[in-house]
């Protein structure tokens, strides 16, 4: 038998995109997972873990989206700038109900980026921020010249601006990121994106809330409504073993939970192929990227841990609907 190696046709394109990362305020993700400080025993490099770093840098994530998820709506990135012993305390209202002590901020985010050598995914805060909140955060991050929020960051020692790749503007504004109707966060993303000013040469993608799951209403009226103001608009969904009420254990699970939670994860086809569909009509030219920037298995928490950190433990079938997933893609 003779195989052929046809190594002058090219093939589909792979994005590096679809292996993005996701960290947010919840649980253990950010506090002792990711940062423990510069003056922790555990061995770090200016607060961030150096075993963590490492294990990202092995598997080579290509883009950090931070600081939410449903935390981005509630955060005021004001509050994390500047000496540590100055940050206002926060409380995480959204997940365990715990206080923050705001030492991870903008530039801690930054020197992450920075460490793992990929690309920055910022999520705005819609639901509680202004307009003025959110122009003044790309200006802090990305203006190189003179400018208030400039003189601001080097203030608190940073002379040069940062990369943005990616600004989201809000984050589930259809649930916890303020319970919005399409057609009223339609109107609000033309206004809020408009203040995502370029300051330099490096141009930024802006990314709507998207619709959860197969609200296929949501996804029509922002294309209908946004479209032309938007790069990419979001999907979320995570796969279940049943109703959302009850997601079934992590661990000691039935038989019959395995298939379940797979064929959940696999219904990210239909997703995809049915929003797509939806997209094509008001944007024939596929301009307009389908970020899906929250997926994965979501199952009930451990017992005995706070409820609100949804702390579950990973298994093989966890890595079996990333693999379904990941195919889909």
């Amino acid at each position: 038998m003779t195989i052929k190696v046809l190594n002058q046709k090219s093939g589909p394109v792979i994005s590096k995109h679809i292996y993005g990362h996701f960290a947010e305020h919840l649980g253990r993700c950010i506090y002792e997972g990711i940062y423990v400080g510069e003056e922790s025993s555990i061995p770090n490099k200016n607060g961030m873990r150096s075993d963590v770093v490492a294990a990202l840098k092995n598997i080579d994530i290509p883009v950090l989206r931070w600081p939410g998820g449903c935390f981005a709506d509630e955060y005021h990135w004001k509050d994390g700038i500047g000496p540590k012993e100055n940050r206002k305390k926060i409380v995480n209202t959204h997940w365990g109900g715990v206080t923050e002590n705001n030492h991870f901020g903008t530039h801690e985010f930054f020197e992450l980026i920075e460490q793992l050598g990929c690309e920055a995914y910022v999520n705005g805060n819609v639901g509680s921020g202004t307009v003025q909140e959110m122009q003044e955060w790309v200006e802090y991050m990305t203006m190189d010249g003179e400018s208030p929020m400039a003189a601001l960051r080097k203030e608190n020692g940073r002379e040069k601006p940062w990369k943005v790749e990616f600004f989201g503007v809000g984050n589930e504004s259809w649930g916890c990121g303020g319970n919005m109707r399409p057609e009223y966060y339609a109107d609000l993303y033309r206004r809020y994106q408009t203040y995502v000013r370029q300051y330099g040469s490096e141009r930024i993608y802006k990314i709507a809330c998207g619709p959860n799951i197969d609200d296929y209403r949501w996804m029509e009226e922002l294309m209908k409504n946004a479209g032309p103001w938007m790069d990419g608009i979001s999907l979320h969904h995570y796969a279940l073993t049943g109703a959302w009420e009850d997601k079934g254990p992590a661990l000691n699970f039935k038989e019959d939970h395995w298939w379940s939670l797979i064929k959940s994860a696999q219904k990210m086809d239909e997703l995809i192929t049915k929003h797509a569909t939806i997209m094509d009509k008001y944007d024939p030219e596929k301009r307009i990227g389908l970020i899906v920037d929250e997926w994965g298995s979501w199952l009930s928490v451990e017992p005995g841990t706070n409820p609100g950190f949804l702390y579950q433990q990973n298994t093989i079938r966890d890595a079996m609907v990333a693999a379904v997933t990941l195919n889909i893609f």
